[in-house]
């Protein structure tokens, strides 16, 4: 019994910038690890950015430089700045949140970089 709700997600130009949130809610006692994922239509889903719980982040390195994950611990909220977009970052970005007993995924947030 637990809910993701994803937002932020739109259509920007090259260049531009988007902040995605994930706010988890429900029956939760303790967050292993909150990241973001995407795909892309005829594409594996790859890991964009993830956080544990003592701060520790991981990173593509395609958005290196260019993305920031962060989290609020008291909100269960994650958050992904995402600068300098580009045409191949058009993907629908997922949040997916790890606890003890479980692995919980929101519904998608589509990000479409174009002109």
């Amino acid at each position: 019994q637990v809910q993701l709700v994803e937002s932020g997600g739109g259509v920007v130009q090259p260049g531009g910038s988007l902040r995605l949130s994930c706010v988890a809610s429900g029956s939760i006692l303790s967050i292993n690890v909150m990241g973001w994922y995407r795909q892309a239509p005829g594409k594996d889903r790859e890991l964009v950015a993830a956080i544990n719980k003592i701060g520790r982040i991981n990173y593509a390195d395609t958005v290196k430089g260019r993305f920031t994950i962060s989290r609020d611990k008291a909100k269960n909220t994650v958050y992904l700045q995402m600068n300098s977009l580009k045409p191949d970052d058009t993907a629908l970005y997922d949040c997916k949140v790890d606890l003890m007993f479980g692995t919980y995924w929101g519904q998608g947030t589509q990000v479409t970089v174009s002109s």
